[in-house]
């Protein structure tokens, strides 16, 4: 038996920036039909200059919506498209925003309810606008499916495969349940980010000479759009707000262990957050085991970061994630290779035999 494809198109992306256009490229990637709209034609010219589809226009007949607006604009947004496509073809609706409860008690009382389902791809980038997507940008990643007790379950399913079209994992939660989930690896990480990189806003020259790649990874996302990132935070304030409770209970702690001499009661923080790294998803969806890095030399010339990759693959180690740091007045760069911990010392003597520089 042939498996049958729910979503044959064609498909409306309603906001061609980051995500509505690297959706659309995905889609189009995957033989669908889009159809591309936003306030700003200009970023629906690029969209479409760069194959992610074509402009709607009034004839066009949707079989799925995707609006992809900002956050404070979903709920107006995602009613306008129920009612847009409500008299003629019915069409369902998703968004992709990273919060659900707010814009479907919106909805609420909404005779199209049941057509809309909200969804949330968990990929994204400190980048913005159309020029920055890619139909690789969902490959597999999780993409949160939200049903709602009056959802329609075929219109579900439509969105469910959605996300597998765009090469992603589909997982399904309540609203509720997305909303706490996204406070908790999301929002209130950013939020700490951006206190971490605070500090660093007004450091002295000499101070900032001496970072590295742990305050570049500790901080990275704190480059995102103050403007997108407080419509997020403000959508989700309750879950967050729970979380930022917690998070200042730690901290009266590590300030108090710090500042008493508590080695044992600064440990046990640590450890935790050792813990809670280790019970972060790996590759294949369950929690990494121990691992270690491997820090390698590497000359500032072209093929030589390809030449690496090359030798640590003859080596047989299975390289876990990369990190490249510059290393300031020399014209070489550190990389980082994470691996696992009881292969490690193989991977260094296999480096140093081809002639690598390693860091112990």
């Amino acid at each position: 038996m042939t498996d049958q494809r729910l979503l044959t198109g064609p498909v409306e992306i309603v906001g061609t920036g980051l995500l509505g256009t690297s959706i659309a490229l995905a889609l189009r990637r995957a033989g669908i039909d889009v159809l591309l709209s936003d306030v700003s034609s200009e970023h629906v010219r690029t969209a479409s200059g760069l194959g992610a589809g074509r402009p709607r226009t009034a004839e066009d007949r949707p079989q799925l919506v995707v609006v992809a607006v900002p956050p404070d604009l979903l709920g107006a947004v995602i009613a306008q498209a129920l009612d847009r496509t409500a008299a003629v073809d019915g069409a369902v609706v998703t968004d992709v925003g990273s919060v659900k409860t707010a814009p479907l008690a919106a909805l609420a009382g909404h005779p199209g309810l049941s057509r809309y389902v909200g969804s949330h791809p968990m990929a994204g980038s400190e980048r913005s606008g159309p020029l920055a997507a890619s139909a690789a940008l969902f490959d597999g990643r999780p993409w949160a499916i939200t049903p709602h007790p009056a959802a329609d379950p075929s219109a579900v399913d439509l969105v469910e495969e959605l996300a597998r079209l765009c090469g992603a994992v589909a997982v399904r939660l309540t609203p509720a349940e997305h909303d706490r989930a996204v406070a908790r690896i999301s929002h209130v990480p950013h939020l700490v980010a951006a206190l971490v990189a605070g500090r660093l806003a007004e450091a002295p020259v000499d101070h900032l000479a001496l970072s590295g790649q742990g305050v570049r990874d500790v901080t990275r996302v704190a480059a995102g759009s103050p403007s997108l990132y407080g419509q997020i935070v403000s959508g989700n304030a309750a879950a967050v707000g729970e979380l930022l409770v917690e998070v200042r209970a730690d901290l009266d702690r590590l300030i108090a262990a710090v500042a008493g001499g508590d080695r044992d009661g600064l440990e046990v923080l640590l450890a935790q957050g050792v813990a809670g790294t280790q019970a972060i998803p790996g590759k294949h969806g369950v929690p990494t085991g121990p691992t270690r890095s491997v820090f390698v030399s590497v000359p500032d010339h072209p093929g030589e970061l390809a030449r690496l990759f090359a030798d640590a693959g003859e080596s047989g180690v299975n390289i876990e994630d990369v990190h490249i740091d510059h290393d300031p007045g020399r014209p070489v760069g550190l990389v980082e290779l994470l691996v696992d911990d009881t292969r490690a010392e193989h991977l260094l003597s296999s480096l140093e035999s081809r002639g690598w520089v390693t860091h112990r």
